[in-house]
């Protein structure tokens, strides 16, 4: 069986770091599945969830990314993150509560870029519950 080695990391941490079968992770124009020997590709990913499967293993990993950027060798996957959490420590209550807390701030602000700045974290937080979701229905 051929394998391809994946690393996630972030400003942080070192995230993830070993070999797997495939990656799935979701790309600025959607969702992509990388497989070993995959044609060289450097890419914006979006926030969501990184699932990589193990190898001989029938769980996956799952790391929440807020954003960064893919790049993909023949035999190698990086993932710079500009957040990056384990799946194991993600914590629903808490991302909803940040998430109200980002559209309260979002409806009182009043500067354009303050506004921005908070619709793109409502966004990220957007994406941090849809991954968490998805990870419990496993």
């Amino acid at each position: 069986m051929s394998t391809i080695h994946v690393d996630v990391v972030s400003a942080e941490e070192n995230i993830f770091s070993g070999e797997a079968e495939f990656v799935v992770l979701p790309g600025e124009a959607g969702e992509l599945g990388i497989f070993p020997r995959h044609t060289p590709l450097i890419s914006r990913i979006k926030p969501g969830a990184v699932r990589i499967k193990l190898v001989d293993k029938a769980e996956e990993e799952f790391v929440f990314v807020a954003g960064g950027i893919l790049e993909v060798q023949p035999n190698a996957v990086t993932v710079l993150a500009d957040t990056a959490i384990r799946g194991k420590d993600l914590d629903e209550a808490k991302a909803l509560e940040a998430q109200k807390q980002a559209e309260i701030a979002r409806n009182a602000a009043t500067d354009k870029t303050e506004i921005a700045i908070l619709e793109g974290e409502l966004a990220m937080l957007a994406a941090q519950v849809a991954a968490i979701r998805k990870l419990l229905r496993k």
